[in-house]
């Protein structure tokens, strides 16, 4: 590259650093400038999923960065390798010559079938961290991203909020985009799905329908569980389920809730989702909250202590999610002050947070009062060995409920109800799903004790933990 090639780019990612922080990448350093013709500046990305994901949302600070540092009214236009002209060596000679009026920004194709959500590169397998609550998902998921068809199929991910399996079926896309360019992949959300459905009904165009979603290699669908009490997309659904599965090609779903716990789903597509993989991901623990934050900062160029880190990852252990509306917190208040990131101002930028979120659930000793109470059970036979239905009901009810409505693992709850391993804590749970369903005095009780539980005070953060 030229040296006016290479000026114009230090000066453009200088400026993002400076004006826009939020959307810089690491990546960014792999854009290589190519000419500025027509009052247009070509910014070559090699990457097909980072192209795509510039044209649609870095234009406009793109632009603002070579306005500024030209000096000039130019435009910014992302090209891929297929759109430069190899006749030409790339040149900026005329990059301060008079530029003429602002022109339209090249136009590029319409988003292809495959392109109906937009894929992030930050949500690549190289940016995800593995931790004990989602090993599983993420080996399936690689697996599934390298041989698409012939590993777990289908493969079945869910987790709560913000854990990482949108991040999961993202980078199987890139991943099996990567390997096999040729092959047809079709990512989208539920909704989106539903969305197409209707409007091809309305339309009468339900042979176009089915040839979109029943012709792919690789069908990604996010959020599943928008299927909930929509009878007639369940019933597509299940079709082009079946004509995609006994072809081999892949599927690929996510869930909040694994395929016997959606509401109003059909037996017949639970079974379907459940013959392949069904992987949870489970909330971070402590280290791999660090490990998290600390590869988000490096993702988006941010020069994070170690000290930092920890006090965020400490302090916020809900989910992924929120790890990174802390980091963004941290990063945006030093970047306003104009002073590096420390300690101090990350407590200043945080502050009580965590507190202030666990006093909206409740404390397991709060659990374990009201199931003694509700129930007439001692408390030192709740925590015991004993296994008398009449204390081993109580006390499965008591950690399905701390596993609902605290953010305990599985082997904290096992701890609180009489030094129990997470294996007895999972079959508890397990245990009460299955029995609540054809139980109607149970599932009275249940919704008795969770009453209960939410009319009591807020408990402090503090006061959580005597027991």
């Amino acid at each position: 590259m030229v040296r006016h090639n290479s000026q114009m780019k230090e000066e453009l990612l200088a400026f993002l650093r400076t004006q826009h922080p939020s959307v810089c990448r690491h990546w960014f350093d792999e854009i290589e400038p190519l000419e500025v013709s027509n009052g247009t500046l070509k910014l070559l990305v090699r990457e097909t999923v980072q192209l795509k994901y510039l044209r649609r949302c870095c234009i406009d600070q793109f632009t603002e960065a070579a306005q500024s540092v030209s000096g000039r009214l130019l435009v910014v236009s992302f090209v891929g390798e297929d759109d430069v002209d190899g006749s030409h060596s790339p040149s900026f000679d005329n990059l301060f010559e008079q530029i003429p009026p602002v022109v339209p920004n090249e136009p590029f194709s319409p988003l292809a079938v495959d392109d109906e959500m937009l894929i992030s590169p930050d949500y690549s397998f190289d940016n995800f961290v593995i931790g004990p609550g989602n090993r599983l998902a993420h080996a399936a998921a690689y697996a599934v991203a390298q041989k698409p068809g012939k590993a777990y199929n289908p493969l079945f991910v869910h987790g709560g909020v913000g854990l990482g399996k949108t991040h999961l079926l993202q980078a199987i896309c890139q991943l099996a985009m990567t390997h096999r360019p040729d092959l047809q992949i079709y990512y989208i959300s539920c909704d989106g799905f539903m969305t197409h459905f209707l409007e091809a009904v309305q339309a009468g165009q339900m042979m176009d329908f089915r040839h979109r979603f029943r012709n792919v290699d690789l069908l990604v669908i996010d959020d599943i569980h928008d299927l909930s009490k929509r009878n007639r997309t369940q019933e597509e659904f299940f079709h082009t389920f079946n004509s995609l599965y006994q072809s081999g090609r892949q599927i690929v779903l996510s869930s909040d809730a694994a395929p016997d716990e959606i509401p109003d789903l059909e037996e017949r597509l639970i079974s379907r989702f459940s013959c392949g993989l069904v992987a949870q991901i489970e909330r971070p623990c402590y280290e791999t909250r660090v490990a998290i934050v600390k590869q988000k900062a490096f993702v988006q160029q941010i020069d994070l202590p170690d000290d930092v880190s920890s006090y965020i990852a400490a302090k916020i252990d809900t989910n992924i999610r929120e790890l990174e509306g802390a980091l963004t917190k941290v990063h945006s208040l030093a970047h306003v002050n104009g002073v590096p990131i420390s300690l101090a101002l990350a407590k200043e930028a945080i502050g009580d947070r965590s507190n202030r979120s666990r006093s909206q659930h409740p404390s397991i000793q709060s659990i374990i009062d009201t199931i003694t109470s509700y129930y007439d059970v001692k408390l030192t036979d709740l925590l015991s060995k004993r296994r008398q239905k009449s204390i081993a009901l109580p006390r499965q009810i008591g950690m399905w409920l701390a596993r609902k409505h605290t953010r305990y693992s599985l082997e904290e709850i096992g701890g609180y109800f009489g030094g129990r391993d997470h294996t007895t804590v999972m079959h508890a749970i397990r245990a009460i799903n299955t029995k609540r369903k054809g139980d109607s005095s149970l599932d009275q009780d249940l919704s008795h004790l969770e009453e209960q539980l939410s009319a009591q005070p807020p408990v402090d953060a503090t006061d959580s933990s005597k027991h």
